[in-house]
């Protein structure tokens, strides 16, 4: 064996070593239980998650090596050539099942219906009334309780440590520090992968305890709800407090509400997980994956799956915001407006008995209704009649068909979706600056870079994965420059905090162009070969000095140029945005700003480097790749351009229209004006997102033909 190896990626400087005599090959940096697992080999453990530091302070994972006196934590180890280890000769066996038993007596478990399934053992039981079954349910599938079935640890010889009190003080997270073995998982799940810092480890010896805060309950700390805490432990100490209920509160309006006593959520039948479902997040546009536990129909719980954008995290909303999937709310049945229903655009919430104004329907009466109504429309009053709103909310595939049914149905390119309100200022100066509008690089690439901008944008609300990435990096030596307006949570991270005056972003940014034209701070090179336009943008930033624009946007001229020179130095510079910097009259300007920045000093193209805003929805970008903006074939091809116009009649067997579109905004002033009689919307909401609610609700409820696509009584199907 050499002490340089290859490993199964081709990857020099792995080491060959030898467990239970099989050669394994461990890649650069891994450790013996990772290279161990990665080759398929079983060794036990508790206290170690991948991507988590490893701290090997439970020692189930011991190995033996030869030619060492004791036994070695194998998440801790690193391998050498030529090594050979052992996990499972007698002496290593012995030590991990003792290890294991006595976690188990200290958590109080026994086993009950057979390997890894378990039950609180009596000192638990007491306490555990409505919630029982689902609490045991949850816990039975832990890996300490799996861990114990496979070693055939049936009931644990040692005492049980003394009951924990529960603590229901959160919404949304139930904690029974009884079955707590202080692996720490969660501690290095919340201030190291989260940057929380809100579980922490108190006392020594036999009163070492997890505590929240200052040994605050958990519902009076300052916790998020992420949820990362439930995913990292072990034995179900912290688990989802809103296990399967029929009808859940709500977890954003109960976090609201966290100081209020909480009742119990209603029980269900216990029962194993029946099925696990892969999906992604619906909310923001971050990307999460995520697996739903479903049992008898019912979403149970969420994990977060190890998937390119959040590497198996999640936040509250991904985690816990499920509730509306079993709502008593949901719509099962299409519904026609009564005859002599009138459409009353002036009023506040959906009221309460808004069914009064509809009436059940089957399927066929509902489509013959909607598709001939629209279709009359449409032979009587032309194309440009008819109009639609998809959703940034659905798959590509929905949008792709959505934007089809306008095209070659309709017969116009009057379709739109929600990006017009958010980011359509962003993709407008992306194409124009980059040649695409999508964002050029994924969120969690600020961990490899030196200098991150986040500009507009509160990510900690908006976006919590994303920011936890932010954080992780400034943990790692990466500088933040916040560029805000409001102070926001990641301002207390930041090397540099500019509290701009609102309204003021060009000014501070053009001031930042001309000091790093005018220090000469620009990559000539990359300017000539990839960029055109140079000497106009030096021409145009030329007055833009600091002093000129300190007394405009607030910052004073060395801030500025100071922050210039940070983000124009480093080796990889990345920016991120939002609606802070698109939803602006001039949103496209302060884009294109942003471009330049990133252009003048090469800082796009590399690992690190790039432009990435922030989306509000989670398929913003997939919907308008797919065509769902009336400008633009899917592809971002134009319906101006007679050859892609062709080629999409020849493909799609329609003729289609040749002019670009309405926009969301030009929709509802046409269905105001008279001009758009019919309207089909699926997954949008216009009268509750537009900005002049009224003009919208006027608008829609002028309509001759409304057709709503949507799983709940929203404010425009109401």
């Amino acid at each position: 064996m050499s002490a340089t190896a290859i490993d199964d990626d081709g990857r020099a400087g792995a080491v060959e070593f030898e467990l239970d005599g099989r050669p394994i090959v461990a890649r650069p940096g891994e450790t013996i239980l990772q290279a161990a697992r990665r080759a398929g080999a079983d060794i036990p453990s508790l206290c170690y998650q991948d991507g988590l530091r490893a701290d090997g302070n439970c020692r189930a994972c011991v190995v033996e090596i030869d030619g060492e006196r004791v036994l070695a934590a194998s998440c801790c180890r690193a391998p050498s050539a030529a090594m050979k280890v052992s996990a499972k000769s007698a002496r290593a066996q012995a030590a991990q099942r003792m290890v294991v038993e006595m976690l188990a007596s200290e958590a109080g478990f026994v086993t009950a219906r057979g390997a890894g399934a378990h039950a609180p053992a009596s000192a638990h039981d007491g306490a555990i009334q409505s919630s029982a079954a689902l609490e045991a349910d949850f816990r039975a599938d832990s890996e300490l309780a799996v861990l114990a079935g496979k070693m055939g640890i049936t009931a644990p010889r040692l005492a049980a440590r003394a009951p924990a009190a529960r603590d229901d003080s959160h919404p949304a997270i139930a904690v029974r520090l009884d079955a707590c073995i202080q692996c720490t998982r969660c501690v290095r799940a919340c201030r190291e992968e989260q940057g929380n810092d809100v579980i922490g480890f108190a006392g020594r010896g036999e009163h070492a305890r997890i505590v929240f805060d200052c040994g605050d309950q958990l519902g009076e700390s300052t916790c998020v709800a992420c949820g990362e805490c439930i995913q990292a432990c072990p034995t179900g100490a912290l688990m989802p407090r809103l296990l399967g209920t029929a009808a859940l509160p709500g977890v954003a309006a109960g976090l609201a509400r966290a100081a209020q006593p909480i009742p119990a959520p209603a029980p269900i039948a216990a029962r194993a997980t029946e099925r696990k479902v892969d999906s992604l997040c619906p909310y923001c546009g971050v990307g999460c994956q995520m697996t739903y536990h479903v049992s008898a129909n019912r979403i149970i719980h969420v994990a977060g799956r190890d998937g390119p954008a959040n590497l198996s995290r999640l936040c509250v909303k991904g985690r816990f915001g499920f509730d509306y999937a079993m709502s008593p709310q949901r719509l099962t049945v299409p519904l026609v407006r009564r005859a002599g229903a009138r459409k009353n655009p002036h009023f506040g919430r959906v009221p309460d008995n808004w069914r009064d104004d509809f009436r059940e329907a089957s399927w066929e009466e509902a489509l013959a209704l909607a598709g001939g109504t629209l279709a009359r429309i449409r032979d009587t009053a032309g194309p440009g009649a008819l109009a639609g709103f998809g959703s940034a909310k659905g798959s590509n595939e929905e949008a792709y068909l959505f934007q089809k049914l306008v095209r070659v149905g309709f017969g116009s390119n009057n379709v739109d979706h929600c990006t017009r309100l958010c980011h359509a200022s962003s993709v407008a100066a992306l194409i124009e600056g980059l040649g695409s509008g999508a964002v050029s690089n994924p969120v969690r690439d600020v961990l490899e870079a030196e200098v991150v901008m986040l500009i507009g944008a509160n990510p900690s609300g908006n976006h919590p994965v994303a920011a936890s990435w932010i954080r992780n990096a400034v943990r790692r030596g990466t500088k933040l420059i916040v560029a805000n307006p409001r102070r926001g949570q990641l301002a207390r991270y930041a090397t540099h905090n500019l509290q701009f005056r609102p309204d003021t972003d060009v000014a501070l940014l053009n001031a930042m162009l001309h000091t790093i034209i005018a220090e000469d701070l620009v990559d000539h090179e990359f300017v000539a070969r990839r960029t055109s336009g140079y000497e106009e943008l030096r021409a145009n930033v030329a007055a833009f000095t600091p002093e000129a624009m300190a007394p405009i946007c607030g910052i004073d001229a060395e801030t500025i140029r100071a922050v210039a020179r940070c983000y124009a130095r480093s080796r990889a510079s990345m920016i991120l945005w939002g609606m802070g910097v698109s939803q602006h009259v001039h949103g496209t300007d302060n884009v294109r700003c942003l471009i330049a920045l990133s252009m003048i000093t090469g800082q796009i193209g590399r690992p690190g480097t790039g432009l990435h805003p922030l989306r509000g929805q989670n398929n913003v970008q997939g919907a308008s790749d797919a065509g769902l903006i009336p400008m633009f074939y899917p592809g971002y091809l134009s319906v101006s351009d007679p050859a892609v116009a062709a080629r999409f009649e020849s493909f799609w067997g329609a003729a289609l229209a040749r002019t670009p579109g309405l926009t969301v905004v030009e929709i509802i002033n046409a269905a105001r004006a008279g001009k758009v009689r019919g309207m089909y919307v699926m997954g949008e909401n216009p009268a509750m997102s537009d900005p002049d609610l009224a003009h919208a609700r006027e608008g829609l409820a002028q309509l001759e033909m409304l057709v709503v696509q949507d799983i709940f009584p929203t404010e425009t199907a109401y």
